[in-house]
């Protein structure tokens, strides 16, 4: 039963790989608006997607932590990534405590705290096992675009200046903070499953975040979109950036349940990701 299953998935993926780049967008649309039904339908609650999301990358980090901690190795590991991710935590962090003082405060703050030991395992314990070579995405290509793009758009609150640009910056880094790490897979080709499993869960994460500002914008018939922003163009370009990190990830998301139906336990990346 087990082989005629796989059977089955294994022509649906070759089927799929078949496909021209126009059907295969087409047929992620179509699995993107099913799975926002699905959601939309069965939790009522939609900012429960945040947390949600905010969990699932601290138990991304757990994983990366477990690899350190058993395996005393971080090949594979993006550093640049992992210190992209400290950058925009603390500033959401810090935005976070002064500016709103929930459960999300805490939820940042374990993961920065997880993420922070990550990067001195990498940098200091485990910096002979780092591949760096392989980690070449200059970090002013991810960093220098947010920055600026954060003093042009930010969000209109009665909060100071400096904290809404600061808020601003770490939206836009958060949505490619991870191309380091994808750059790294690619220039690799095979990824061992603790990475895999770790972007897996930045992705799926991403993908909560996105559908919480997509429903919450259905929900109001548009009108959400118009309740703050510079311009009108803050909220706009707060669920632009979910998009883009979420397609960035779906890519290799497609690799990694492919591999996991086949029961590979290497993910492979025949393609540019």
């Amino acid at each position: 039963m087990g082989s005629k299953r796989n059977a089955a998935v294994n022509r649906l993926f070759i089927w799929v790989r078949r496909q021209s780049t126009k059907v295969k967008a087409f047929l992620v649309v179509v699995c993107a608006v099913v799975a926002l039904v699905a959601l939309k339908l069965l939790v009522h609650d939609h900012n429960l997607f945040f947390v949600a999301s905010e969990i699932i990358h601290f138990a991304g980090i757990l994983v990366l932590i477990y690899k350190l901690s058993t395996l005393k190795t971080c090949s594979g590991l993006s550093l640049k990534t992992q210190e992209l991710t400290a950058i925009f935590l603390a500033t959401r962090l810090c935005c976070s405590y002064f500016m709103e003082g929930d459960i999300h405060t805490i939820l940042d703050l374990v993961t920065l705290v997880s993420t922070l030991w990550v990067v001195y395992m990498m940098r200091f314990k485990l910096k002979a096992s780092y591949i760096a070579d392989l980690d070449n995405m200059p970090l002013y290509y991810v960093a220098v675009p947010s920055a600026i793009l954060a003093i042009l758009v930010k969000p209109y609150t009665h909060h100071a200046l400096i904290a809404r640009i600061m808020w601003a910056s770490a939206v836009y880094l958060e949505s490619i903070s991870v191309l380091p790490q994808l750059r790294m897979m690619q220039n690799a080709k095979m990824i061992e499953p603790f990475t895999a499993n770790y972007v897996f869960a930045l992705g799926l994460a991403r993908f909560l975040g996105c559908a919480h500002w997509i429903i919450k914008v259905y929900d109001s018939a548009g009108r959400y979109l118009f309740l703050v922003g510079a311009g009108y163009i803050w909220l706009p370009m707060v669920i632009l950036a979910e998009v883009v990190q979420t397609f960035i990830l779906a890519d290799f998301c497609y690799y990694y349940i492919k591999s996991a139906m086949n029961g590979q336990l290497l993910v492979t990346l025949p393609l540019p990701v």
